[in-house]
């Protein structure tokens, strides 16, 4: 059996800077591992058919497809019969919630998959499956704490998490958004003074302020700046206009900024230590429609093997 861990991720700052030909938008945005993470397991089984068992929350078609599609993908990759693989995952990531779960459920099982059928793919190999697989995956094969990810996900300048310990309290409605709705409705114009140029400059100078060394801290300091660095919050209240009124509810209540992670809806805190999330994490005990998570910003590790 291989056993490997598959991190959620949040945004830190996210700019829509162009629509490609091919329907894709152009992005620019600094994306930051968590340690939060789906658990995920492959063995393999003989010829039947690849499958996959999952456990402890819910999961979307999607993912489902995602997961075995990354089989499927680097069994075509090989170019030569392969066995059959049984996956199995522990979902501990929100579903549909702007944390890239079902995205890093595909690179983890990409990875296993090869390391079950003994291939050696190179770094340029893994990336460029994985971004056959979906635009967040190639962030996920990366294996960097954190990045600078521009055109559609494929772009990955790897950058280093804080010094220090920094963490995360995720809040995350009960009420899940598709990512090609919020975009829909980001293309519709229904996002007023969307795809400013502001959030754009903000994800770089996060990234090069991250390249030369952020503390937690200093880290935490930014969080003022990214509250309004995501071109997508328009469209995100659009299909869902409670959240507006949830993120002015923490902000009351946490007495700090809150940002939104991808195209929501989880809102994201920023703490410089995990004691300091944990205690912020205490006063939202009465908040209802929510989930709530204290996690730490990851180290870029996220495979075991046994």
């Amino acid at each position: 059996m291989i056993e490997g861990l598959a991190p959620a991720k949040v945004n830190l700052a996210l700019a829509v800077v162009g629509r490609r030909a091919d329907g894709y938008h152009e992005l620019v945005s600094v994306f930051a591992r968590l340690d939060l993470a789906d658990r995920m397991t492959v063995e393999v089984a003989g010829n039947a058919p690849d499958r996959l068992t999952v456990a402890g929350g819910g999961y979307s078609p999607s993912g489902l497809d995602l997961v075995l599609s990354a089989a499927m993908l680097l069994r075509e990759h090989a170019g030569r019969p392969l066995p059959s693989l049984v996956f199995a995952l522990e979902k501990r990531i929100p579903v549909a919630a702007g944390l890239g779960g079902g995205s890093s459920d595909a690179a983890t099982a990409l990875e296993l998959a090869a390391a079950a059928w003994d291939i050696d793919l190179s770094a340029g190999e893994r990336l460029d499956l994985a971004a056959r697989l979906g635009s967040d995956v190639p962030f996920f094969a990366a294996r960097t704490a954190a990045a600078l990810v521009e055109g559609r996900g494929e772009r990955i300048r790897a950058l280093p998490a804080p010094t220090g310990g920094a963490a995360a309290l995720l809040v995350t409605s009960e009420s899940g958004l598709s990512t090609a709705e919020v975009f829909r409705v980001f293309d519709d114009g229904v996002a007023p003074g969307a795809g400013s140029p502001a959030a754009a400059t903000t994800a770089r100078e996060l990234a090069a302020a991250l390249e030369a060394g952020l503390d937690a801290d200093a880290f935490a300091g930014w969080a003022p700046r990214l509250r309004d660095a995501n071109d997508l919050w328009p469209a995100a209240v659009g299909l869902l206009p409670e959240l507006a009124a949830l993120r002015a509810t923490l902000e009351e209540r946490l007495r700090r900024p809150v940002l939104l992670s991808g195209s929501g809806p989880t809102l994201v805190a920023l703490y410089p230590s995990l004691l300091e999330a944990q205690a912020g994490g205490r006063q939202l005990t009465e908040l209802r429609g929510a989930r709530i998570t204290v996690t730490v910003l990851g180290n870029g590790q996220h495979r075991e093997a046994r």
